[in-house]
């Protein structure tokens, strides 16, 4: 807003000078260019002058700066006008548009890619990964449409060849959806032919300067834009910018948008063959013409994909249908032959113009987009069209460019000046008339039907005979002589600035503008024979033949004139105007500060000039006289009566216009508001801040109290939903538990009865609610299983029972098998079956010692094979008693060679695998490390039978016994430690124990 800037700055808003003259607007314009401010304000329009350099005003502190801001909030900026255009599509969901327009050169087209670039950036705050994907695309396209719909002018050296206008499509969240965008006469004869110092399109410039080696090969080019007659002319001036990095970033930008790689090789082939198109020349032959260099058709038909015979005869010769379906062929001269080149390079560059924004617009086009489920959908469109042009050679191209600008002057004071000041009259607003400069004689003068000039030259077109372009200047001179706003030499002889049969002038609003008529008819015609329509449409590149569809037919079925140049870009203007008209503008009017491209000249003479031609005062003086925001009162009412206690909720007043005054005056506004038929006017757009202020800080309010009671009545609809869902579920869960126990019932009557006494049984899958029931039951019933098992157990046999038990409890899950599957004899020595020939000694020897000792029982005995601290390995046997154990030596009648109270083994260690090995830990710190071995039959398990006698022993006797399981056991000889593993030995057959480096290996027989 103007208060963040000092007076230094000059007046931020026009509005606001002291007095509306041309040298005071002009001075405050200067003032602000050489401080470095750009942009002014007339009310919501924005008046930017070209600095000619690069300002840090567009980066994302920028954009946060001006997000969600009132246009007058921060100093001017393009960003301001763009939240406004934003602010309003959203919150009055009505379609807006940006509408920027000055001549050439004085910025358009960086200020639309700004525009873009910050609706880009304030919307999608959720990063939704379609709506990114449509922004890239929309800010992508400008690269590339750049590329191929701009040149270097003697004004621009980035001047748009062709006129755009973007959609933007937005979902009801304010999110782009999708796009469109509309191109409007593009400057095809810039292909042919450049004004000195001028160039080609960039995209010519790009493919030869950027393009690999290779690629330029393989297309049949070399790096010298002058070895082609299309770019030669251009390629003496100086470079408009790095053409090599440009040719990257429109590659990139391709990519991006969805070209793919095959469209993108095809556009490189298309633009070839227009420079090979230039370079081919043609001789006479007799009376016919020849082409000069053969081996150019074969290029072009390798790059078109047509047959080079038929390349040939398109090139050299025409069909011409004649009666009763007959059809001539014609040769062409030399002559005739470069024109039909030359027409056939125009078309096929303006068709691939022309397909590119299709496809690009194929690409941001909103899909499966519903009003019903996605909201309604708002547009913001962009208009960037070609600047006001005046040359020193001005052209059919000039003529319509400027035609089109006097089209969109005629918009700006159909909507600014004349609609102002008629609503103002209609409102019975008092109001002053301002003088305005109106233009519809000159629209008037290009564009009526029968009279105007476009129409003269469709007629000069149409007519039979030869007609020349000095004879539809004659027509003109003889039927427009007395519009006040055309004359030529012929009607003014002493104007020597125009030549005789040539020169036309046109009084436009912007300056005089002479025009040379050479050429007019040609370009109107637009001709283009048959002959390269049906070559192309029969091309084997798919990109190139879906340009040409009209090729499809043949000569006979073409019948229909085409409408010419000239009346197909009215068509489309009008279109324009009336598209724009139904939008709520928003204009950016540009200036260009000098002809030098220079940033610090400001030049008084060439800015009056555009100042007074865009009508820039009048705009000023409406502003100052009238009001920034008008609404009919019903949607005023509708959008601020929570503001004041009267109209809300409802009022209850006589009329909207008696709400909408007491709601005013309320806050004061009663100076600045005006109250018409139908609408109230508000002056300054401060007042309309204060209620959108008010506005904002109520509606969190007024929704928590929506929320609130939608929330209850949700709440209570639930509650209600809730309660007879659970009625239903628990009549349900009823359900499913009496058919649960009904079936468990079913299933375990006969238990009892059963050998099994009912393992074999399924449990019925339980309800959820009955999940802990059912594994409390099993519980129960298996500890009523295990009792009645128990029951029938002898007493005999308990003993083996409670140590399979405690072995079950030491090694489950941790030694795959442990022999409980088997019954346990405990006394193996004692059994000839087991000890053959030796069971009587060692029953001898066991009386003697019980006669000695007087133990109670033998826990267990068994042939072993032990290691020895010397290493040494020997068969011996092990005598377990209720009070020792023993180590036993077979061979001498089971001599004892050593006694171990049980009292004293503190632990045991056994393997996880198969081996028999057991190490009992003595508190003497000299272990027994013995493999049990000399079993029947020879695999049998009975680590598992010695650990759990033991166990059960100290159990009754109330002592602690540790059991390990390893694969690598610590143990101890004499005080030393040493490790002791186990290796698997396939072809051993007895296990037997070896020497390690850490200390022992038992070798166990492989299986």
């Amino acid at each position: 807003m103007a208060e963040l800037e000092g007076p230094e700055f000059g007046k931020a808003d026009f509005v606001l000078l002291d007095e509306v003259t041309m040298e005071q607007f002009l001075e405050n314009l200067r003032r602000r260019f050489s401080q470095g401010r750009i942009y002014t304000y007339i009310g919501e329009v924005v008046v930017a002058v070209n600095p000619y350099r690069t300002l840090e005003l567009y980066g994302p502190p920028a954009v946060e700066r001006y997000r969600g801001r009132e246009l007058y909030e921060r100093p001017p900026h393009l960003f301001a006008l763009a939240d406004a255009a934003y602010k309003a599509m959203k919150r009055r969901a009505k379609d807006t548009c940006i509408v920027i327009s000055g001549e050439s050169g004085a910025g358009k087209t960086e200020a639309s890619k700004y525009i873009m670039q910050y609706i880009a950036a304030i919307t999608n705050p959720t990063q939704r990964a379609e709506v990114e994907r449509v922004k890239n695309v929309l800010l992508k396209s400008n690269c590339v449409l750049e590329a191929f719909g701009n040149a270097k002018t003697n004004r621009n050296d980035n001047s748009s060849r062709f006129g755009k206008y973007m959609d933007i499509n937005f979902d009801f969240k304010g999110d782009p959806t999708g796009g469109h965008i509309h191109n409007y006469l593009l400057e095809k004869s810039r292909i042919l032919q450049q004004q000195p110092g001028e160039r080609n399109f960039h995209a010519f410039y790009q493919l030869l300067l950027g393009a690999p080696a290779a690629l330029l090969a393989s297309l049949h080019l070399c790096r010298d834009p002058g070895a082609y007659r299309y770019t030669r002319e251009g390629a003496q001036g100086s470079a408009c910018g790095d053409d090599a990095d440009g040719y990257r970033a429109v590659e990139e930008a391709m990519a991006v948008i969805g070209f793919s790689p095959e469209e993108m090789g095809s556009v490189r082939r298309i633009l070839a063959t227009i420079l090979h198109l230039g370079n081919v020349g043609f001789v006479a032959e007799g009376e016919t013409a020849a082409v000069e260099d053969a081996a150019q058709l074969s290029a072009l038909a390798e790059l078109t994909a047509t047959a080079p015979g038929s390349l040939r005869q398109a090139l050299l010769t025409r069909t011409v249908a004649a009666g009763g379906g007959e059809l001539i062929e014609k040769g062409h001269s030399p002559k005739e032959a470069a024109y039909a080149r030359d027409a056939c390079a125009k078309a096929i560059y303006e068709r691939l113009f022309c397909w590119i924004v299709g496809r690009i617009n194929a690409s941001i086009a909103a899909h499966d987009y519903d009003v019903r489920l996605h909201g309604k959908s708002t547009v913001i469109g962009v208009l960037d069209i070609y600047g006001f042009e005046i040359f020193d050679t001005n052209s059919f191209e000039q003529f319509c460019i400027n035609y089109c600008n006097e089209k969109l002057q005629q918009l700006f004071i159909e909507l600014i000046l004349r609609q102002e000041q008629a609503e103002y009259q209609r409102e019975g607003i008092a109001w002053q008339s301002i003088e305005y400069f109106s233009n519809e004689p000159i629209v008037e003068l290009v564009e009526q039907p029968h009279r105007g000039i476009l129409a003269l030259l469709d007629e000069a077109c149409l007519a039979a005979g030869t007609v020349t372009d000095s004879l539809f200047l004659a027509s003109m001179d003889t039927r427009l002589g007395r519009h006040p706003h055309y004359t030529s030499r012929k009607l003014c002889p002493t104007d020597k600035t125009m030549e005789f049969n040539r020169d036309f002038r046109i009084k436009h609003y912007a300056g005089d503008v002479t025009y040379s008529v050479e050429g007019f008819l040609d370009k109107n015609k637009d001709t283009l024979f048959q002959d390269f329509k049906r070559l192309f449409y029969n091309s084997a590149d798919a990109v190139l033949r879906a340009m040409w569809p009209d090729g499809e037919q043949s000569i006979t079925e073409v019948t229909k004139r085409p409408l010419t140049t000239g009346t197909l870009f009215k068509n489309s203007m009008v279109a324009l105007v009336e598209n724009l008209a139904s939008k709520e503008p928003y204009y950016v009017r540009c200036i260009k500060p000098n002809d030098q491209k220079s940033p610090t000249l400001f030049d008084e003479e060439r800015c009056r000039h555009q100042v007074s031609y865009l009508g820039l005062l009048e705009n000023v003086r409406v502003r100052r006289a009238g009001f920034a925001y008008r609404q009919p009162y019903h949607r005023f009412l509708l959008r601020y009566k929570m503001t004041c206690e009267y109209t809300w909720p409802n009022h209850l007043m006589a009329t909207d216009r008696e709400a909408t005054q007491a709601l005013l005056e309320q806050h004061g506004f009663q100076d600045d508001v005006a109250y018409g038929h139908t609408k109230v006017f508000i002056r300054t757009p401060r007042t309309l801040f204060c209620l959108e202020q008010e506005r904002a800080q109520l509606i969190p309010i007024i929704v928590l109290l929506l929320q609130k009671a939608w929330r209850g009545a949700l709440a209570r609809r639930r509650c209600r939903y809730l309660r007879a869902a659970y009625t239903i579920m628990a009549y349900y869960k009823r359900h499913k538990v009496k058919a649960y126990l009904r079936e468990l019932l079913r299933r375990f009557q006969a238990v009892r009865t059963l050998p099994d006494f009912g393992k074999s049984v399924v449990w019925p899958e339980p309800p959820a609610v009955l999940a802990r029931f059912q594994d409390a039951s099993q519980r129960l019933f298996c500890r009523w299983r295990a009792r009645q098992i128990v029951k029938n157990i002898p007493p005999s046999e308990m003993g083996q029972i409670r140590a399979k038990v405690a072995a079950m409890e030491a090694l489950e899950g941790l030694r795959k098998d442990w022999g409980c599957q088997r019954s346990w004899a405990r006394d193996y020595l004692s059994s000839p079956r087991e000890n053959p020939g030796q069971a009587l000694p060692f029953a001898r020897r066991l009386q003697t010692l019980k006669d000695k000792v007087h133990f109670g029982s033998v826990l267990f005995s068994c042939h072993v094979r032990k290691i020895n601290r010397f290493s040494k390995s020997r068969d011996r046997a092990i005598l377990v008693t209720d009070q020792h154990l023993y180590k036993l030596d077979p061979r001498k009648q089971y001599r004892v060679m050593r006694a171990l109270p049980l009292s004293t083994v503190t632990g045991l260690s056994v393997t996880s695998c198969q081996a028999q090995l057991v190490v009992f830990h003595t508190q003497s710190q000299d272990d027994l490390a013995v493999c049990l071995h000399k079993m029947q039959p020879a695999e049998d398990n009975r680590v598992g039978e010695l650990v759990g006698v033991l166990l059960e022993h100290c159990r009754a006797t109330k002592r602690e016994l540790q059991v390990r399981v390893s694969d690598c056991i610590q143990l101890s000889l004499r005080g030393r430690r040493r490790l002791l593993t186990v290796e698997t030995r396939p072809g051993a057959v007895t296990p037997d124990f070896g020497k390690s480096r850490d200390g022992f290996v038992l070798y166990w027989p492989g299986r």
